[in-house]
């Protein structure tokens, strides 16, 4: 299918490839990831929340949605979701990825419907999301426009879309690259390309251009006495995330 490859980079999902063993590892080279996990949570229940009118006295309150999140790696985000009663889809299309998902989803009694493909591919099987999790994706594709306007596509009608990415500016180069890959040796050299990052009005143009509307957006910054990530209203100047619905 020609068309389900055009947000596929073989040379990105070469680099998850290899890593695929250490997704659930929290001082493996997803550590970074770890360590952000509990901050991009509490915005992205709360977002949900919000939106759909949740009941947080529910014991699942994500019940009545269908959850998409592209890029799943090892379900990191996906299983936070099945916890709070969403039905799960993980997408990926690095292959290895997948099985390890699998398995931590077995181990943890969690149904979670696991994919090894694209969001392309999904697409062509005609299905539509209350929610889609696209967190650190976007500076992977090849066709960030095209992509997310495959993700517009993927969404019911008033469905929510969560988008995070790395801001481009000098300190996002020396605390996204410099910091993490050469200094603390946080991932592996070469894992992002500060060419491939976003600025914030850059990534707004691309959302309401595929036909979504931001309705928020917030920085996650890290701070190094702490050694804790936080959510910040007005620092969107490296880490940050945003929230669009389709209108």
């Amino acid at each position: 299918m020609q068309g389900s490859q055009l947000s596929i980079d073989p040379d990105e999902i070469a680099k998850f490839e290899a890593m695929a063993e250490e997704w659930w590892d929290p001082n493996g080279k997803f550590k970074p990831l770890h360590m952000l996990n509990p901050c991009r949570l509490d915005y992205i229940i709360e977002m949900i929340r919000s939106e759909f009118a949740c009941d947080p006295a529910k014991a699942k309150p994500f019940s009545e949605l269908t959850i998409l999140d592209i890029g799943c790696g090892g379900g990191l985000l996906c299983e936070p979701m099945a916890r709070l009663g969403a039905n799960v889809v993980g997408v990926d299309a690095a292959g290895r990825n997948i099985p390890i998902a699998m398995a931590h989803a077995k181990q943890s009694n969690l149904s979670i419907d696991y994919r090894h493909g694209t969001a392309e591919e999904i697409l062509a099987g005609n299905e539509k999301f209350d929610v889609i999790l696209n967190m650190e994706v976007i500076e992977h594709v090849s066709d960030p426009t095209g992509f997310i306007k495959t993700c517009e596509a993927l969404l019911k009608d008033r469905g929510m879309m969560l988008c995070s990415t790395i801001n481009r500016n000098p300190k996002s180069f020396v605390m996204a690259i410099i910091g993490a890959e050469y200094v603390m040796r946080w991932l592996p050299k070469g894992t992002h390309e500060w060419s491939k990052f976003f600025k914030p009005q850059e990534l707004e143009s691309i959302i309401t251009q595929a036909g979504l509307k931001m309705v928020d957006k917030k920085g996650f910054v890290f701070n190094p006495i702490s050694w804790q990530w936080s959510i910040s209203d007005k620092d969107l100047s490296v880490n940050y995330v945003t929230s669009s619905v389709k209108v």
